[in-house]
């Protein structure tokens, strides 16, 4: 298993409110850098979806 796939894995298992006691300082970074693009991707599908919710109500009122 390469760098990138142990590193994968080990975000992968994160949970919320998991103990971080075992976490080294790079580990809770990348686990951060993660979550982040996380978020950003799931506000951009929140977004788009509004949009289109949007769209068809208008289209429908008319």
């Amino acid at each position: 298993m390469n760098e990138e796939e142990d590193k994968a894995k080990r975000i992968a298992k994160y949970t919320i409110g998991q103990d971080l006691s075992e976490l080294s300082i790079d580990e809770i970074s990348e686990t951060i850098e993660a979550l982040e693009t996380e978020i950003n991707r799931l506000k951009t599908a929140k977004s788009e979806k509004s949009e289109h919710l949007s769209a068809a109500a208008a289209l429908f009122k008319s």
